[in-house]
């Protein structure tokens, strides 16, 4: 089975985004198996000066997990019109050691509106050369209404969207 590893943009314990994560690692669960990177607030901010061979600890731990993944689910929020800085910084520090270059990523960004982050954040994965495509990425506009406190997506469309999404990006690690 292949392996997934999420990433919340949001640091909150109880994100919206990280119902989404829950809801697609309930939904796929007999496609691949979800595990969710938890760091992301540990990782220090990006500096080049200490990306060499003996980056900081937590920054070799975000490496390996990406190393291992088949895959990479990410589900953000969109802060000030933007992606949220603790995710960028996360992504900056796997720049120099290519660890998205070619890996098959899935992108939702689920917020009040979105779009901003989604095609910022967009742009950087394409940068990095991740494999993303029209079908492993989704905008999912006022978040907060179409899923319920137990990880249920309660909006009919979202649903086909995120089961059409987790298609497209099982096929995508397959042909890896």
């Amino acid at each position: 089975m292949k392996k997934v590893l999420a990433i919340s943009g949001s640091t909150r314990a109880k994100s919206i985004n990280q119902s989404f994560i829950e809801a697609i690692r309930n939904i796929a669960q007999t496609q691949f198996s979800v595990s969710i990177y938890r760091g992301l607030s540990d990782i220090p901010h990006f500096n080049p000066d200490l990306d060499n061979e003996n980056p900081p600890a937590q920054v070799k731990e975000f490496r390996r997990q990406l190393q291992e993944a088949d895959g990479i689910l990410i589900c953000t929020p969109e802060y000030a019109m933007g992606v949220p800085g603790t995710l960028k910084n996360a992504i900056d520090w796997s720049v120099s050691t290519c660890d998205f270059s070619h890996k098959p990523v899935a992108l939702i960004t689920a917020s009040l509106s979105g779009e901003k982050a989604h095609q910022s954040l967009l742009g950087t994965l394409k940068i990095i050369e991740s494999n993303i495509t029209d079908g492993t990425q989704l905008l999912i506009p006022f978040a907060k209404t179409k899923i319920d406190k137990d990880c249920k997506i309660t909006d009919a469309e979202t649903l086909t969207q995120i089961t059409k999404l987790i298609e497209a990006f099982s096929r995508n690690m397959e042909n890896q």
